[in-house]
């Protein structure tokens, strides 16, 4: 039987600290934070809702991140 695989472990910093930066500012500082995925959305943007470990989600206006959250 194969093993189960266990999800990579995610940053354990609060996402709000990304709230106000340059996107791609944010998104950077993200990936060189360790987020495997780094997903930047515009406002109102229809998105599935499953949870995954390691994703840091940005919603982006005018450029700059109104709101961060994981998974």
């Amino acid at each position: 039987m194969a093993p189960i695989p266990k999800p990579s472990a995610e940053p354990s910093e609060n996402p709000d600290s990304y709230v106000g930066l340059p996107a791609d500012r944010a998104e950077r500082l993200a990936r060189e934070r360790g987020w495997s995925t780094v997903r930047s959305l515009p406002p109102g943007a229809i998105i599935t809702m499953e949870y995954r470990s390691g994703r840091l989600n940005f919603e982006v206006k005018g450029g700059v991140v109104a709101r961060a959250w994981k998974g």
